[in-house]
């Protein structure tokens, strides 16, 4: 009997000895990323660049039967964005079968029992990214550590992780950030300025804002992560990384403050407090202080990177470690506070008796090590969290969809594809589409809602396991009425409090409450209008409606082409057919006009004759772009958005304000900043001094000149207090200096009317959601025959002159979100004016018609300002009386 046990213990020892030696020697040919970078990441005053992480990780995934690399996409500077997946080397060999089962529990179409068996069988698949924003620069270095060790670590928890978990790790979501700010740093190495920022946007065109499109999708680094998480690989739980930790903290970790958004399944809330808890504890257990919960981060908003999961009955994780920079810190710990801020009350005490901060930090020395080890520490309670639970996670998001599939209610939304703005229903529908909504077409008519429906339209059952993202998105959001006491001051919701999508992009969505029948196919890719026509003879040209934002594609292709191309002045009949005042009257080719209606899906009627109306002719707009030393994320947003309509834009710093020819330009533009930045810029001594200082005096008189000589300046939302204030326009902003406890709007879409003759109007409709972000109202200036609380009988002073474009609605202002105050200091105020200045114009749009590439329905606003900016002279145009606000008795 001995003889066997000794046998069975001897062929133990020599079978775990064949399987570590193995292990052991291939885990020693996997490169460390010190191999590479040349020090280790975490070391003080070093950043790894793109370029050398691009190195690491094929290195990595060549040396490792353990790691997969894959390009998903580019940057929208032509880098790749790499993911890396890392499980097992059985489990890699099976990602196909994983990735199915993922699916198949996310779309919870499948029966109880199935989905019972998949949840024991399947892995749970985990997203951790190194995060987005640049100058939060722990994460991206972290994340080469991070993959290091889940790839070669042989300790029984990583075993176990490996085997239930299939880790997707997206190293950097933003490579050309992380190069503009490495090279930034290593460049101030040793100088005063070591800790400053870039002066410029740390992504091409939005800046901090890569987190706040993941909805709308416009930048291709979204475009690309979000195709893989609701369309292929559907993980049950997603980290995002940041790095804007509370003062005097080493993390931020979940539980969030409230409010919750009511559409969120409150699966995903607790499950998110129980990842925070896991979280919590790693850190108390390894002796590592300074994690706080509770504070400043919300679950009510949709469209970053970890809120929108949770729409998608996914646990989205935020975290916000402390020590953004590679420079060591010291904090005096005589100086700690009393309390960490929070959003209510005094804060989370430091002494330890609060729930929310059970451990505080001291204080002492903040090495750039310490963050690292703090992300990867709450990496690793994710990690090991998923493992322990991995049949649970997979069931949940099951359980989850299939209670969004039988949840009562709207059974449908419809889009009709024939829109007064075309594109942007089909651009709704793409939006809803890549963020993974179930959408069919209509193949034939039907009938729903006692209505008839053509072949075409867009039918979007609301039975779906994505229903809390298709709900959120398409209807008003009623932000709760939040303050920090009673009768105080409200508390601001963490970035906005609504953005309804069909509001914001002027798309008709029907709602069909009741079950009807109709045939369609399932949408599988990006759909686009079908080929517009070109009907009736043309023996003059043609003529384009201007309600489609297509049509602005089409007159900036014929212009560059050098066809003519005009406004119509008034409304006129041709072929007897009605076409509205401000209507495109195109002089171009046969071809040209085919070419445009079969790319663009534009509708175009032919001339016989020069219509009986004067045409305003437009020149191509040559259009300057202020651009501002204090990097500003409303310039890249116009940026792009003028690229995208393919307008030809310079752009303008503080030199070229104050010294070039600014009479080159049809129009300059000073998109949203604070009107003391765009004058002082940079204090002197805070920044290298060819970053300083804004453009000045010198830089405002220029820009008054180049107005009164016959340009057009055109000052989107807060840059409007820069001209009033500089050029001492006969106008002010009625919401500034008003107490919040008396106004506010931090965040939502508020009703506008359009004066639609005018044509900085054309092509609008009649009222229009705008997007209000503590904006401004205007009201045009007049002298007040009020005194003493009476009135004097004198002659009435004149009108200011201005003219009003847009104002906000007099009743049912707010559409979605949250106001207070808005009927009193909103109503019928102007929003958009135009105000003749010398030979030029000024023109204040009171919010940004832009906003984050959201407001689609306001876009035409700005376009219309630039291409009317190349007219000779842009008519004069009254505003109605309905519209015009009363005079004093």
């Amino acid at each position: 009997m001995k003889l066997p046990l000794l046998l069975c213990t001897a062929l133990r020892a020599l079978l775990l000895t064949g399987l570590l030696l193995p292990a052991a020697y291939l885990n020693a040919q996997v490169p460390h990323p010190k191999e590479v970078f040349g020090f280790t990441p975490g070391d003080d005053y070093q950043l790894a660049t793109y370029q050398q992480m691009l190195e690491y990780y094929r290195k990595l995934a060549a040396a490792s039967e353990r790691v997969e690399l894959r390009e998903i996409g580019k940057s929208v500077l032509g880098k790749p964005l790499l993911l890396l997946f890392i499980s097992s080397e059985e489990n890699l060999r099976q990602l196909d079968k994983w990735r199915g089962i993922s699916e198949q529990l996310a779309r919870a179409r499948i029966d109880e029992a199935t989905a019972q068996n998949l949840a024991q069988n399947g892995k749970a698949v985990v997203w951790i990214d190194g995060g987005l924003h640049a100058t939060e620069v722990a994460g991206a270095q972290m994340t080469p550590l991070l993959a290091h060790r889940v790839a070669t670590e042989e300790t029984p928890e990583m075993q176990h992780i490996r085997q239930e978990v299939i880790l997707m790790l997206m190293p950097v979501m933003n490579p050309d950030g992380l190069n503009i700010v490495a090279d930034w740093y290593k460049k101030n190495r040793g100088t005063p300025y070591e800790t400053t920022r870039p002066p410029w946007l740390y992504h091409h065109y939005v800046g901090h804002d890569n987190n706040r499109d993941w909805f709308m999708n416009n930048m291709p680094e979204s475009r690309a992560v979000t195709e893989l998480l609701y369309n292929q690989w559907y993980p049950q739980i997603v980290y995002n990384h940041h790095q804007t930790g509370p003062s005097w903290t080493r993390i931020f970790i979940p539980p969030f403050a409230d409010p919750v958004n009511p559409n969120i399944h409150p699966g995903v809330t607790t499950g998110v407090n129980m990842l925070g808890t896991a979280m919590a504890n790693r850190y108390a257990m390894k002796k590592m202080p300074g994690a706080v919960s509770g504070v400043i981060y919300s679950m009510w908003w949709n469209g970053g990177m970890r809120t929108v999961p949770y729409f998608h009955n996914m646990i989205g994780i935020l975290t916000e470690t402390s020590h953004a920079t590679p420079t060591p810190r010291f904090y005096d710990p005589d100086s700690l506070p009393r309390a960490i801020a929070a959003r209510r009350g005094g804060g989370h005490p430091t002494n330890g008796t609060n729930i929310f901060y059970p451990y505080p930090w001291k204080g002492g020395m903040s090495t750039f090590s310490q963050p690292v080890a703090y992300m990867i520490t709450a990496s690793m309670a994710v990690l090991r969290t998923a493992a322990d639970l991995r049949q649970q996670w997979l069931y949940n998001i099951y359980r989850m969809g299939r209670d969004a599939i039988e949840t009562p209610g709207t059974y449908a939304y419809l889009i009709p594809h024939q829109q007064a703005n075309r594109v942007e229903a089909y651009n709704l529908v793409n939006i809803l589409r890549l963020g993974g909504i179930e959408i069919q077409q209509a193949s034939q008519a039907f009938s729903a809602n006692g209505k008839e429906y053509a072949a075409g339209t867009f039918v979007i059952p609301t039975a779906q396991a994505f229903r809390p993202y298709l709900t959120d998105l398409m209807e008003k959001q009623q932000y709760p009425n939040r303050r920090r006491s009673p009768n105080g001051p409200p508390e601001p919701p963490y970035d906005l409090a609504g953005w309804t999508l069909p509001m914001q992009m002027g798309v008709e969505v029907i709602k069909a409450d009741s079950a009807f029948a109709f045939e369609g196919e399932t949408l599988r890719a990006d759909v686009q209008p079908a080929p517009g026509s070109v009907t009736g003879r043309s023996g003059f040209g043609y003529v384009l409606n201007h309600q489609d934002n297509n049509s602005v594609l089409a007159v900036n292709r014929l212009l560059k082409a050098g066809a003519k191309v005009s406004w119509a002045a008034d409304a006129f009949e041709a072929q007897k057919t009605e076409f509205e005042a401000g209507s495109y009257v195109l002089e171009c080719s046969q071809e040209q006009a085919a070419r445009l209606a079969e790319e663009l899906g534009l509708h175009l009627h032919g001339l016989r004759r020069k219509p009986k109306t004067e045409l305003l002719t437009l020149s191509p707009a040559r259009i300057g772009l202020y651009k501002s030393w204090v990097a500003n994320m409303d310039e890249g947003w116009t940026r792009w958005l003028l690229k995208s309509y393919e307008f030809e834009v310079d752009t303008l710093h503080d030199e070229d304000i104050r010294t070039a020819d600014l009479s080159v330009y049809h129009a300059i533009i000073l998109p949203h900043q604070r009107a003391s930045s765009i004058l002082h810029g940079h204090a002197p001594n805070t920044m290298p001094e060819p970053y300083t200082g804004g453009m000045g005096l010198e830089g405002a008189l220029a820009l008054k000149d180049y107005v009164e000589a016959g340009g057009t300046l055109l000052a989107l939302d807060a840059a409007s207090d820069f001209a009033i204030e500089q050029f001492g326009l006969p106008l002010r902003d009625v919401t500034a200096g008003v107490s919040p406890n008396s106004f506010f709007i931090p965040g939502s879409l508020v009703r506008i009317t359009l004066n639609q003759a005018h044509p900085l109007a054309y092509g609008m409709p009649q009222e229009a959601a705008a997007s209000f972000v503590r904006s401004r109202a205007f009201q045009p200036l007049r002298l007040s025959r009020k005194g003493e609380g009476g009135w004097a009988d004198i002659p009435e002073a004149p009108r200011a002159d201005v003219e009003i474009v847009a104002r906000y609605a007099t009743d049912d202002l707010l559409m979605s979100g949250w106001a207070m105050g808005e009927k009193r200091y909103l109503a019928n105020k102007a929003a958009v004016v135009r105000v003749p200045f010398g030979k030029g114009d000024v023109i204040l749009f009171g919010f940004r018609t832009q906003f984050r590439g959201q407001s689609r329905a306001t876009y035409k606003l700005l376009f219309n300002a630039l291409h009317g900016a190349s007219l000779p002279a842009l008519p004069r145009v009254e505003e109605p009386a309905i519209q015009a606000e009363k005079s004093e008795p």
